[in-house]
């Protein structure tokens, strides 16, 4: 289910500021009374009164000027025995009592979310473009697929997510709001259809669905909230080294049975 800490953190990302939902949501939180109730408009403000006197009436006295007093002449002091110095303490060293925060710098990446029969594939794009049916990348999923017995041709679900959602604008879009944003997408598509398990492909698919890194590459593990995850090395990655492809063939033979009906 949609939490409603995940939930709003979606709608911040979108800068939803006011919504309201078809059907009570579940895990949401109670609406407000006081945001509901009508507010009268307050009345005009009273202008002020002018402030040149009238006509007619007396100036106002000028402002009496008093001789500056005299300056006395300080008496010289007679020396005296010199004292013991004493050193002065020693000053402490002043601590703002609240620190600036810094604004995390918003991480770069984009993301295609797509169903392949039981199972949901969460993969990176490189480009920063959706997969075209000739690319090499495209390709060699639709052959990963095939041979974990899925359908190759997975089913888009909607248009990429590509982070950092706005180029200006105070919204943090920090990696805590990326993944926030990230596993709330995924968990809305959960709530509709649940899923065996979800391939994460490349390692920003890691960082902000599975919140694991590359240490993870070709294990399961749960997700929390979401459902049992399996870390695999992006695309590109790959194809430019083949030998970790065995890597990969091993852990989907252990893993097939999870999304395979049995024979």
């Amino acid at each position: 289910m949609l939490t409603e800490t995940r939930r709003r953190a979606y709608l911040d990302a979108m800068q939803v500021v006011q919504w309201l939902p078809r059907a009570e949501l579940p895990f949401s939180a109670p609406s407000r009374a006081e945001l509901l109730a009508w507010v009268e408009p307050s009345a005009a403000p009273e202008p002020l009164a002018p402030t040149t006197p009238p006509v007619g009436a007396p100036a106002a006295a000028p402002p009496v000027v008093r001789p500056a007093a005299p300056s006395i002449r300080p008496r010289p002091e007679l020396p005296r025995p010199a004292a013991a110095k004493v050193a002065p303490p020693a000053q402490e060293k002043l601590v703002p009592a609240h620190t600036p925060k810094v604004a995390a710098v918003a991480p770069r990446f984009a993301l295609q979310l797509m169903r392949a029969g039981t199972c949901l594939v969460l993969a990176e794009l490189p480009t920063g473009d959706s997969f075209q049916s000739r690319d090499p990348g495209y390709l060699l999923l639709k052959d990963m697929l095939r041979a974990a017995g899925l359908p190759d041709s997975p089913q888009l679900i909607g248009e990429p997510v590509r982070w950092p959602l706005l180029a200006k604008g105070s919204l943090d879009q920090g990696p805590e709001a990326a993944r926030d944003f990230v596993q709330g997408f995924v968990a809305a598509q959960l709530e509709a259809a649940p899923c065996a398990c979800l391939w994460l492909v490349g390692l920003p698919a890691l960082r902000f669905a599975g919140d694991v890194d590359e240490s993870a590459y070709c294990t399961d593990f749960p997700i929390d909230g979401l459902c049992d995850g399996w870390a695999l090395p992006g695309l590109e990655a790959l194809m430019e080294e083949p030998a970790r492809k065995a890597d990969v063939w091993q852990a989907m033979r252990r893993l097939m049975t999870r999304w395979k009906p049995a024979e």
